[in-house]
């Protein structure tokens, strides 16, 4: 006999040897010992879970000759002709492939003759799902009231897709992901019988790639080990999968939190000399940002969750600690996305690399989410005395005398203190300590002023020219009574004299400080709907 895979070799013969399942296996003994067997059941889980195997083994002991508390015994004639599929009464059908009605009606008329050799005559239906709605039509009356030696087992990863009506005819049992520690034992014992050994990481990539189906694992494991070697290490598996490995994945990821682009090019370059694919890496990207996430909101729950050792687990809240939820969530939208338009690109080289530019530099994108994410950054600094923070208020409390209890008064701000000069700066150097007052005080302001290019000084007129956008977010705060106040107040002290600031945006950027004082006076005076000035008027 010719070489077998891996994943058919080690298919369950027994109850006992179905991984991960441990709710449907101990309900199907319950079931054959007691002997209620009922006559429809329906098999539902993603693939790879071991919805055909454990049908398989489930027609077997249905029939065994010889049952060991509920488990085929695996050695009489109708256990060794039902696993080599030479049995006339256990039937398996490709719902896919053969969907119609009259493929339906055709097994119908099969059921009316009694077992030949076996107790039950049993039907796998796979992929059930896929019937036509006329062969689901077809199928109720006789899945409804079946012969007594009929049973049928029906197996689907899309459950959702079955009428009411069948669903309601059958016994569910729901097939969970099988978990990653449950794999890596597995695999460690199918390794030991062909006098292999891994690596734990190696092993965990394998259980990771597999995403919960002892199929997929095996066959992923079948490939490492045609790879080559007589040890399984975490390189073979990447170079097997086509992945970059955690420790890449890891130090990229702390390139984006770290803001460093040139580091980020470098390392895509890294990766796709290696061979790596574009599309395969934004996702494994995608799925660290979400470890991470996971990690800053449970902490200790890390390892459990998303089934690692203790050791990773705190590795990853340290990394995600030195970050913020406002952008790992943003990284995560970002590299999603990515992942989308790499499928349709030409170039998703350059899909990746401008994905990761955005990653790093918040402070050039619009929108919420990379606003949340610069105001992160800037709490962030303040955290860590990058940035001063904002000084506490100064107020004075008022005491009265109740019947000689005293008790506290409302805080009142004190009165800013005029302003002492400082005519050693030049206004530009004035406006860079005013700018630096404000990001102690409001960091979201300062984040939007910094867009902005100082315009020069007219009289008490600051200029803030916007050629680019951003404008018109600050123009809209400056419109904010309390927050212009601030701005003024801080520019004020800055200057050693009271100044206003205004900012300007498109072609008003381009104009004089005079013209743009001298305007702004009129405006003053004049509703704005109802004055027209250009650059040509005398009053210019």
């Amino acid at each position: 006999m010719g070489y077998q895979a891996l994943y058919r070799t080690w298919r369950p013969a027994r109850f006992q040897d179905v991984v991960g399942q441990d709710h449907i296996v101990t309900t199907l003994l319950n079931q054959l010992r007691g002997g209620r067997v009922p006559h429809a059941y329906l098999f539902c889980g993603s693939r790879g879970t071991g919805k055909t195997s454990t049908a398989k083994v489930l027609a077997r002991a249905l029939n065994c000759l010889d049952p060991k508390d509920g488990e085929p015994c695996g050695q009489c004639a109708i256990c060794r002709a039902i696993e080599e599929e030479n049995c006339l009464d256990v039937e398996e059908i490709d719902a896919a492939s053969n969907n119609s009605v009259d493929n339906v009606r055709n097994l119908i008329d099969k059921i009316k003759y009694p077992p030949s050799t076996c107790r039950y005559k049993v039907y796998i239906v796979d992929e059930v799902h896929m019937l036509s709605s006329g062969a689901f039509n077809a199928l109720l009356k006789t899945l409804e009231e079946p012969p007594a030696y009929a049973v049928f087992i029906l197996a689907t990863t899309e459950p959702q897709k079955l009428p009411a009506t069948i669903l309601s005819r059958c016994q569910r049992f729901d097939f969970r992901r099988i978990t990653a520690s449950v794999i890596e034992q597995r695999l460690q014992t199918v390794l030991s019988s062909i006098h292999m050994t891994a690596d734990g990481e190696a092993l965990a990539a394998v259980a990771r790639a597999a995403e919960g189906g002892m199929r997929d694992a095996l066959s992923i494991l079948d490939m490492c080990v045609a790879y080559g070697g007589e040890r399984l290490t975490e390189e073979t598996v990447s170079q097997v999968l086509g992945t970059s490995g955690r420790r890449f994945v890891f130090d990229f990821m702390q390139t984006l939190i770290d803001g460093d682009a040139a580091n980020a090019f470098t390392m895509i370059d890294q990766m796709m000399r290696d061979g790596r694919d574009p599309g395969v890496f934004a996702g494994e990207v995608t799925a660290h940002a979400r470890a991470l996430l996971l990690a800053r909101l449970c902490g200790d729950q890390t390892a459990e969750l998303l089934q690692m050792t203790d050791e990773d687990a705190r590795r990853l809240i340290g990394q995600a600690e030195g970050t913020s939820e406002a952008r790992l969530t943003r990284i995560m939208d970002l590299f999603i996305r990515a992942e989308s338009d790499m499928k349709w690109s030409s170039q998703p080289r350059s899909v990746l690399e401008l994905c990761a530019v955005r990653g790093c530099h918040p402070e050039r994108e619009q929108g919420r989410e990379a606003l949340e994410d610069r105001v992160a950054v800037l709490e962030k600094a303040i955290a860590e005395g990058a940035v001063a923070a904002r000084p506490a208020q100064d107020a004075a409390a008022r005491r009265a005398d109740d019947g000689g209890a005293q008790k506290s008064a409302a805080l009142a701000d004190t009165p800013a203190r005029p302003a002492e000069p400082a005519p050693s700066l030049s206004d530009e150097e004035a406006y860079g300590k005013g700018l630096k007052a404000v990001s102690r005080q409001d960091p979201r302001t300062w984040v939007l002023m910094q867009k902005g290019r100082f315009g020069g000084v007219k009289e008490d007129m600051v200029t803030l020219s916007y050629d680019m956008p951003g404008g018109e977010s600050f123009i809209a705060l400056l419109k904010q009574k309390e927050r212009a106040e601030l701005i003024d107040q801080l520019m004020s002290e800055a200057f050693g004299r009271p100044v206003h600031l205004r900012a300007v945006t498109g072609a008003d950027a381009a104009k004089p400080a005079r013209v743009q004082g001298i305007h702004e006076r009129v405006y003053d005076v004049f509703p704005r709907d109802k004055v027209e000035l250009t650059d040509d008027d005398p009053i210019a």
